[in-house]
């Protein structure tokens, strides 16, 4: 019997469904640390960090190596997720994965600027690994001093699962630090805007003044503190006073897409 071939509908292939190229990307995957474990190279940690922009508070670095076999469902950039969805998702990431947590004071902000404090607390962070990895994954475009390989993936955590895992832990620590300066400074809010520049927190810098969790290199807090110049103070308290004039959105929403 010869062979036969058969060419395609064309009208079949042009009616099939096909995806949008604008579709977003379905979320991180484990991809990046399975072809390094086919490789041999394990442990393979990701890190991210919570808490770049704020006026307050210290930047929180978290690494995390996660188990192939135990990888908690629901992943995904800390962004993304809910607050309670965050914090059922850390509860799980620390009781099946290795977990190191570290973080940059303040005043090392104000000593080194918040990228060198921020890249500083994700070594750090690395380092309090219960186990030493042989490959870092770090969101963003730096990469850090892990004592190992390291790979910086831009967008890390929409990207890779361990990085997801990592901003995940960064942020709720962070969060939950927060909720307690909130408790030990009232009036300013702490435990609902999380640090950042938003109104409330903005109308109690005019009336409370700085507190010792305040980035005094931050031009909002250093106008406060009378450390600008002249001018450059005036247009910070302008601003300052615009967002504290502000009809404002609710701060929960604010602190959503903050971080």
């Amino acid at each position: 019997m010869p062979a036969m071939s058969r060419r395609p509908d064309r009208r079949a292939v042009d009616a099939a469904p096909r995806l949008p190229l604008t579709e977003p990307p379905p979320g991180p995957t484990f991809a990046r640390e399975r072809a390094a474990l086919r490789r041999g190279v394990w442990p393979v940690a990701g890190c991210d960090e919570a808490g770049r922009g704020p006026l307050a508070g210290p930047v929180v670095a978290a690494a995390v190596i996660l188990d192939p076999k135990r990888i908690p469902r629901g992943l995904d950039d800390s962004k993304k997720l809910t607050a309670e969805k965050r914090a059922a998702l850390y509860t799980r990431i620390c009781a099946v994965a290795e977990v190191g947590v570290a973080l940059a004071a303040p005043a090392r902000i104000d000593r080194d600027n918040i990228r060198r404090a921020s890249l500083w607390a994700l070594a750090r962070a690395v380092r309090a690994l219960p186990v030493a990895p042989r490959l870092v994954f770090v969101d963003g475009c730096d990469r850090i001093e892990a004592g190992c390989d390291c790979e910086a993936v831009v967008s890390g955590d929409a990207l890779v699962l361990s990085i997801a895992a990592a901003s995940i832990v960064a942020k709720v620590t962070r969060d939950r630090l927060m909720a307690q300066v909130g408790a030990a400074h009232p009036g300013y809010g702490f435990e609902r805007h999380m640090g950042y520049g938003v109104p409330e927190h903005g109308r109690a810098l005019v009336r409370l003044g700085a507190t010792v969790h305040h980035r005094r290199s931050f031009a909002p807090v250093a106008a406060v503190c009378g450390r600008l110049p002249a001018a450059v103070a005036a247009a910070a308290q302008a601003d300052i006073s615009a967002a504290a004039a502000e009809a404002t959105v609710p701060e929960p929403a604010l602190v959503a897409a903050a971080d």
